[in-house]
């Protein structure tokens, strides 16, 4: 059926939208923006619907910040650099990605690093050892592990 994109849309049936979209999931300040933009609505409405998240703890940063350090470092395995980047994309204040960067106890990081890499390293089938030490490299940085700590482990890995 043809929906018209011009359809205005009510601040209260807005709010609810938003309400069901930040309960979802954790979302910070710049997602709820981009959503917001997408219903076009007026400035203060905007405003008045932010507010109302705020106020009513449905938009979080700092929480906000903690799941999604979490979040990537458990599932997608990233790295502390990765993860900062990321969070910076999102304007997410400094205070809040230092915050966050603690949720990942410093064993668990370590441990998942050197599984991580040595995971990669059985999958490279490359016979040139500079061309397999450059894959891993790549692999790693670019995931956001820490420099020394992926070159530390490509030159005890690739001999």
């Amino acid at each position: 059926m043809y929906k018209n994109p011009i359809t205005s849309i009510t601040v209260a049936e807005a709010l609810r939208k938003m309400e069901h979209y930040c309960a979802y999931q954790e979302r910070c300040h710049k997602d709820v923006e981009d959503k917001l933009r997408t219903m076009r609505l007026i400035p203060e409405a905007k405003e008045k619907i932010i507010l109302h998240l705020l106020d009513q703890n449905f938009l979080n940063e700092e929480r906000f910040a903690k799941a999604f350090a979490r979040g990537k470092f458990n599932i997608k395995k990233w790295g502390k650099q990765r993860i900062v980047r990321e969070l910076k994309f999102r304007n997410i204040s400094p205070y809040n990605v230092k915050t966050a960067l603690k949720e990942i106890s410093e064993k668990d990081y370590f441990e998942t690093f050197h599984k991580l890499a040595e995971k990669k390293y059985s999958t490279l089938t490359e016979q040139d050892k500079n061309k397999k030490r450059k894959k891993l490299v790549d692999y790693l940085l670019y995931r956001g592990w820490e420099t020394t700590l992926v070159y530390e482990k490509v030159n005890e890995l690739v001999k």
